[in-house]
């Protein structure tokens, strides 16, 4: 495990997947990260890359061959180096191999730095692809945050609220999680409330909303923090049924459509990097 701390916060994670485990502010106590209970869904933050959700049929056609993938790729069940470390960051890295190749026929290293910035935790990917061609990827994040946050309040007292003004409806998700081919009204205004009820049929999947941050809040606490997802097309929230936390989860990427061709390179959210090119993306966390 590793760690990094600062006057107000301090985090762990664990090197298999480069996974943030814990973030706790160190005045109160709070732990903000769920606790991985196997009993409902035994992961506290994957990082999902190569792709993001479940491509149809766990397979994917490059260049007229097929490959295998399952949910999320594999970045989040592999162990990665540590390879910078300062005072207020850590950096961990995951480079192609033969194992990866069987899967993914792109040479590549992906980058994960967390930094430490007040009472703030930014969260940076880097992909660089060292193959010879273009190389086709999604990556995102998946963060699960305990709720309630506070012993003296319940899950149903908190919200989401946006930035902006939305009206954006939910993707259903099938139950070979792909994406439906319509959305369905969600969404009307800023405020989303926070019931167990709403991910009893899988997350919550949003495309190209206006706002790029939203906050976890509630009126029974001044604890709770914003969420900032800037350059991320795309949004997802999901809790396990009847569990205790709630993933805030921003894509560069999503599902395979129940009507995908299953090509890859004309995948919806895929991103194209040439040769030796790198993508980077961020997300934040900022406490109240």
């Amino acid at each position: 495990m590793e760690f990094l701390e600062n006057d107000f916060i301090k985090i762990s994670i664990h090197p298999k997947g480069a996974e943030l485990t814990n973030f706790i502010e160190k005045t109160s106590g709070t732990e903000y990260i769920w606790d991985g209970n196997p009993a409902f869904w035994a992961k506290h933050s994957p990082i999902l890359f190569p792709i993001v959700g479940a491509l149809k049929d766990e397979t994917y056609l490059y260049k007229g061959t097929k490959y295998k993938l399952g949910r999320h790729g594999f970045a989040r069940d592999m162990v990665f180096e540590v390879s910078e470390r300062k005072n207020s960051s850590i950096t961990f890295s995951l480079k192609s191999s033969k194992e990866t190749l069987e899967k993914f026929p792109f040479e590549f290293e992906l980058q994960i730095e967390y930094r430490l910035e007040e009472k703030s935790l930014l969260v940076s990917y880097k992909v660089v692809n060292t193959s010879n061609e273009a190389m086709y990827f999604s990556i995102g994040g998946h963060p699960a945050f305990k709720l309630p946050i506070t012993v003296d309040t319940e899950y149903n007292d908190y919200y989401i609220e946006f930035e902006k003004e939305e009206t954006a409806g939910r993707w259903p998700i099938s139950n070979e999680g792909l994406i439906d081919a319509a959305s369905i009204p969600l969404l009307n205004g800023k405020k989303l409330p926070l019931t167990k009820a709403l991910f009893q049929k899988d997350a919550l999947v949003f495309k190209h909303l206006q706002s790029t941050s939203l906050k976890l809040k509630s009126d029974k606490t001044k604890e709770g923090f914003q969420f900032e997802f800037k350059e991320f097309p795309y949004l997802g929230i999901w809790a396990a049924k009847n569990a205790n936390f709630i993933c805030i989860e921003p894509w560069c990427g999503i599902a395979d459509n129940i009507d995908s061709t299953q090509i890859f390179t004309e995948k919806e959210g895929i991103n194209k990097l040439a040769s030796n090119e790198s993508f980077e993306r961020n997300w934040s966390i900022s406490l109240f």
